[in-house]
């Protein structure tokens, strides 16, 4: 599943969910880097 999470003020990144942080954080596989930060909430219609 991609998400998106955001990393300092002002930079997002969208990847591959790799698991849960115990801080709220999610962490994310781009390439093959991780990533973690904090999840961009989505919208539900």
């Amino acid at each position: 599943m991609l998400r998106t999470i955001t990393v300092g003020s002002c930079v997002s990144i969208q990847g591959t969910l790799v698991g849960n942080l115990p801080d709220g954080r999610i962490s994310v596989l781009v390439g093959d880097k991780i990533f973690s930060g904090k999840p961009i909430s989505t919208i539900n219609k």
